[in-house]
């Protein structure tokens, strides 16, 4: 695991860490699974039949910031109007586009405990640590990052 929830005061976000952008893309993608499922949803996961495909949004301009909004959005669409609860994906950037092949389970048979409504702005953040960089940590449970590597911090709305 290469993210960790992140203290705000009336919401919940999480910070993620990974070497390149596709893996901080799915290190918060994971994070946001996680941090909605109960206990017992998350014990299930591995029993439920799963499904594969293809999932694409844009990143506009190639801003990859507003890519990774447009992203968790797609996630968080897919589990609640399309019935397809995320469960694993293979990230790719191509240009301006995010592609993923997604595994996904049926959404219903998934046992939430929070509902995420929306990603949100506030303190979002996707940038690149340079080798030597140390991102200090947020205590009690975010440790401090030291580079090279991929950061990305994100609020959502519940």
């Amino acid at each position: 695991m290469s993210w960790w929830i992140l203290p705000t005061t009336a919401d919940i976000g999480l910070r993620a860490f990974s070497i390149d952008v596709p893996g901080t893309f799915l290190e918060a993608t994971m994070g946001l699974q996680s941090i909605q499922l109960s206990d017992n949803g998350l014990a299930a996961l591995d029993t439920l039949p799963s499904s594969t495909g293809e999932w694409a949004v844009l990143a506009p301009e190639g801003d990859f910031e507003r890519g990774l909004v447009r992203w968790l959005d797609e996630v968080l669409y897919r589990g609640s109007a399309e019935g397809q609860w995320l469960v694993d994906a293979v990230i790719r950037i191509d240009g301006d586009r995010i592609e993923a092949q997604a595994s996904w389970v049926d959404s219903d048979l998934v046992e939430r405990e929070i509902e995420v409504k929306a990603v949100t702005l506030h303190e979002l953040s996707l940038r690149e640590v340079a080798a030597g960089e140390m991102v200090s940590g947020i205590e009690p449970d975010i440790p401090t990052f030291e580079g090279p590597g991929w950061m990305a911090q994100v609020v959502f709305d519940i």
